[in-house]
């Protein structure tokens, strides 16, 4: 979900690639909403700055979004109360463009002619300002600056009959990435698109069916985990059961990733297989790739910490925890001075002297966008003692922005698109730096190495090798360059 294609800077402070959304969905238990709640409450790493729900109570649909974390927005029994029905969908959200403003807050919903429909949608359509201004010039009126409204105006507007249909109809003008749970008056329906970039699960709780973007939604729940939606399935449930559809021609997988690598939940299965094995692996290739004579192996906490364990196990070098990381800590503020500015790491992580002093100590991270955290957390441990900083990089460097719906700041703002690896140990000065290879990550997620014919996942963050058309940006550029050529001929 992109909430505002007009752009606002990225957080320098934050240097984080983010996940944008979780969505979760439940048909047929008394006690949807709490669920529901339960369900957002363990996708929260997916989306913090809002949640909202929407459910069905047989009469009414019934609507609660609110700025902030689910446990601090989501509490009291007069809450889920409001929320009556025995099915309900709910969406975490994480905006990086938009404001966090309540009409942006998923589920979106709309009175249709056949009755109400609500969406929660987890990815990005990368021809959404493209079909936005088709809509817009056949009359659609928009409420929001979200990309997941071009899908209900696609149903509206949709010639079909029945609303399946319609919704088939909606999904075959999208391009991107989208993993949909909509709510209506009879129906829940999943839908992932064509490549399957990003995750949805199916899940059974006492015959009542659940849909949740990782599976950890469903252990918080006792919910039994039942199988993956397929890329390009639909799964249309009412109280008759469950069909499945294959509206689309099939396609090659290109599941993202770096749900792999960061995303995910470390306790979650994605793609059968558990997140936190492939980081041990992810690490254990890493050491494989770029050994380092080390006394001590730390974590970047809490990402980076799976691949540190897996990087101590094959190198057999000890591991520790370096840093402290403070939990509690949300999105750095930003302050006018750079004395203060600096300080934001600290907020979230500390250095352990009593472990870092005296010590050459290899650092493990997930990754590095604008080297800015890198930089500070290089320096703490410099100034914790350490003798030796070496830094180690669970992904292949991260050199092209992402469209499909993570957070990415443009392509000449990230430090692998502008300089080498040793360019870039230079920068963030350590004794040395060194990135997992593409073939290396494919390993580490069960695969023999990267097809490079085929790839078999979406890695255009590492290679530039984009799944599907980017009409938007296409345009954009086309309309930059029109702009810039009618510039020289005046």
């Amino acid at each position: 979900m992109m909430d505002d294609w007009t752009g606002l800077p990225f957080d320098p402070s934050d240097d984080k690639l983010r996940e944008e959304c979780g969505v979760f969905g439940v048909f047929g238990h008394q006690d949807a909403a709490a669920l529901t709640v339960l369900g957002l409450h363990a996708l929260q790493h997916r989306g913090q700055e809002a949640a909202g729900i929407v459910s069905y109570d047989g009469a009414d649909f019934h609507a609660q979004r609110h700025i902030g974390l689910v446990g601090d927005t989501f509490t009291g029994r007069d809450v889920v109360e409001q929320l009556g029905g025995d099915r309900a969908i709910g969406h975490n959200r994480y905006s990086t463009h938009g404001g966090s403003i309540e009409r942006n807050i998923q589920p979106l919903f709309a009175e249709f002619s056949g009755g109400g429909f609500a969406v929660a949608h987890n990815g990005n359509l990368t021809n959404a300002m493209t079909l936005q201004g088709r809509l817009q010039r056949r009359g659609s009126i928009f409420q929001s600056t979200s990309d997941t409204e071009v899908i209900l105006h696609l149903i509206a507007t949709s010639e079909r009959s029945r609303l399946v249909d319609k919704v088939i109809d909606a999904v075959g003008q999208v391009e991107g990435a989208y993993s949909l749970v909509c709510l209506s008056e009879k129906k829940m329906i999943g839908c992932r698109d064509p490549l399957g970039v990003r995750p949805l699960v199916l899940g059974d709780l006492d015959g009542a069916a659940i849909l949740a973007s990782e599976t950890c939604a469903l252990d918080i729940i006792g919910a039994r985990f039942v199988r993956d939606i397929e890329p390009g399935e639909m799964v249309i449930i009412t109280s008759e059961g469950i069909e499945s559809r294959r509206p689309f021609p099939p396609a090659r997988s290109r599941f993202c990733v770096f749900e792999y690598v960061y995303f995910a939940r470390p306790d979650s299965r994605v793609g059968g297989r558990g997140v936190y094995e492939v980081r041990k692996n992810i690490g254990a290739e890493l050491a494989r790739e770029h050994p380092a004579n080390a006394d001590l192996i730390v974590p970047v906490p809490d990402s980076g910490t799976p691949a540190a364990i897996g990087f101590a196990e094959a190198s057999g070098i000890p591991f520790d925890l370096g840093i402290t990381r403070n939990h509690y800590v949300g999105r750095t503020f930003i302050e006018p001075t750079d004395a203060i500015r600096d300080m934001g790491v600290r907020l979230k992580h500390n250095p352990n002297r009593d472990v870092i002093d005296g010590k050459r100590i290899v650092l493990v991270d997930d990754s590095i966008v604008r080297g800015t955290t890198s930089l500070k957390i290089v320096k703490m441990m410099r100034e914790a003692g350490a003798k030796e900083v070496h830094m180690r990089i669970a992904s292949p460097p991260t050199q092209d922005s992402c469209f499909y719906g993570v957070d990415t700041p443009e392509k000449s703002k990230l430090l692998a698109s502008r300089m080498t690896v040793a360019e870039m140990a230079d920068y963030i000065k350590v004794d040395s730096l060194g990135f997992l290879s593409i073939d290396g990550l494919y390993r580490a997620v069960g695969k023999p190495g990267r097809d490079n014919a085929q790839p078999q996942f979406c890695d255009a963050c590492f290679t530039g090798a984009y799944p599907t058309v980017l009409t938007d940006r296409d345009n954009r550029d086309n309309n930059v360059r029109q702009l810039s050529l009618l510039a020289e001929a005046s």
